[in-house]
């Protein structure tokens, strides 16, 4: 059985401020209006730190979660100036955070760091949204898959909280570009990274598997014909409420 739920996770990167809170609230009064059509969905908006606490206070809402966009590997507070523990985030109402984002492994994180990164957050109770993806070398060599492979297990434990973990299938090649995979491409993709997961962690129930690269309200229907999908990690578009609602209303028409 694959999950019911469809994850709408929004990373807004580099962007936001106090005045964006209005595309919040625009995207909450849409999913207020339509939560019976709607009613299988899952919308996170994974924000700036700077942003948590005060679109936690404004908006308070069971409809809208906020995450944030990394963590620290130390849990709680330590002299690494300009960071930010998984404690700080949780306390500032972070539910979620992403974590591997091929922007951050770029800057050196590596998969023995990340995995410290992962327990820190699964300890405070967030749940992780763990990237992971191929660049394009590496597709066009037919490495995709051990390369996916190599990033989740070399970066999750078999004694991690499961639950508290979301991954989300990003092709490094696809982010920002406006290329998106082959949908069989996809398909074979996702099936291999939900048997590989449960392979390798011996679970029974599949996991929460998102596609993100370069999602529109174009392409979004593209995708609905891949039930492995669980939702989706959107970025650009998520910083406009009218291209982040119209995903979700033509992913279901």
């Amino acid at each position: 059985m694959t999950n019911e739920l469809k994850y709408f996770i929004g990373n807004w990167k580099m962007f936001g401020d106090y005045g964006s809170i209005e595309i919040i609230k625009k995207i909450h009064n849409f999913n207020t209006k339509f939560t019976k059509n709607y009613k299988n969905s899952k919308i996170i908006l994974c924000v700036p730190s700077t942003l948590i606490s005060f679109f936690n206070k404004k908006l308070k809402s069971k409809l809208i979660s906020i995450g944030g966009q990394n963590c620290h590997h130390e849990q709680k507070y330590g002299p690494f100036t300009g960071s930010i523990s998984s404690s700080m985030l949780k306390k500032v109402g972070a539910k979620y955070v992403i974590i591997g984002h091929s922007e951050n492994r770029k800057e050196g994180e590596t998969n023995l760091l990340l995995k410290k990164k992962i327990s820190s957050a699964i300890k405070e109770n967030l749940v992780v949204i763990f990237c992971i993806g191929e660049s394009y070398l590496q597709k066009k060599n037919g490495k995709t898959f051990s390369v996916l492979r190599k990033q989740l297990k070399s970066s999750i434990n078999k004694k991690f909280n499961h639950n508290k973990i979301i991954i989300a299938y990003e092709p490094i090649w696809s982010i920002g570009t406006g290329k998106i995979p082959k949908i069989e491409d996809l398909r074979k993709t996702f099936k291999f990274i939900i048997k590989e997961y449960k392979k390798n962690f011996s679970l029974k129930n599949h996991p929460v598997v998102l596609y993100g690269g370069s999602v529109n309200d174009r392409n979004i229907s593209v995708f609905s014909s891949i039930p492995e999908i669980s939702g989706f990690l959107i970025g650009g578009a998520s910083q406009s409420s009218k291209k982040f609602i119209d995903i979700i209303k033509n992913y279901y028409k």
